[in-house]
Parts: structure tokens; C-alpha cells; sequence
């Protein structure tokens, strides 16, 4: 009985695993493609709060990733993404100066 509930505890902490880590990679590639269609560099990605429920009460693995772009190498600005399970639920890109050639 004691390898049985040991087994599954180590099952619940590799799904737990498996889902931060594709939480993460998604996050970061809705990051890059908005920071690419906005020509914007990205400069890191970090992830930051996490909670197993939203602010309205709804269950579901919530992760807040926090990252750093540039318009133009020299200014630094940043801002964040909020994931619900495996979907972003709120993108937030600060106010920031327009790149030059930018006609969005």
C-alpha cells in the first residue's frame, strides 16, 4: 500500500511538471510572436506569480509571466502575460515608443 501511494504521489508531481513546463513554452512563444508582429525585441522571460485560482474565482492552474522588450536596443520596458492552464488569458504590453518603419 506504501509503494502504491508513493507511486502516485510521484505521478501527480511529474503531471504538475509536465504542465508548468508547456505552460511555459507556450508562454514564451505567444511572446516572441507578439513581440515579432509588434517589431519588438525581446530581451528575457521570466515566470512569476502562480495561483490555482484566477481572480474571479474560477480553478485552473494560473501562471503570470513577466518579460523585457526594446523598440530600439536602448529602452527597456515591460510587461506580461497572464496563462490559465494552457491558454493566455491577458496580454499586457506597456506604452512605448513606436520603431522606426513601423506602419502598424
Amino acid at each position: 500500500m506504501n509503494n502504491l501511494f508513493g507511486i502516485l504521489i510521484i505521478a501527480i508531481i511529474g503531471v504538475l511538471f509536465w504542465q508548468q513546463r508547456r505552460q511555459t513554452e507556450l508562454a514564451q512563444y505567444y511572446i516572441e510572436q507578439r513581440c515579432k508582429n509588434m517589431g519588438l525585441q525581446m530581451i528575457s522571460f521570466a515566470r512569476g506569480e502562480q495561483k490555482l485560482k484566477d481572480h474571479h474565482g474560477e480553478w485552473g492552474w494560473r501562471t503570470v509571466f513577466v518579460f523585457e522588450f526594446s523598440t530600439d536596443g536602448m529602452d527597456i520596458y515591460q510587461g506580461y502575460i497572464e496563462m490559465k492552464r494552457l491558454r493566455a488569458s491577458y496580454f499586457y504590453v506597456p506604452p512605448h515608443r513606436i520603431p522606426e518603419g513601423c506602419d502598424y
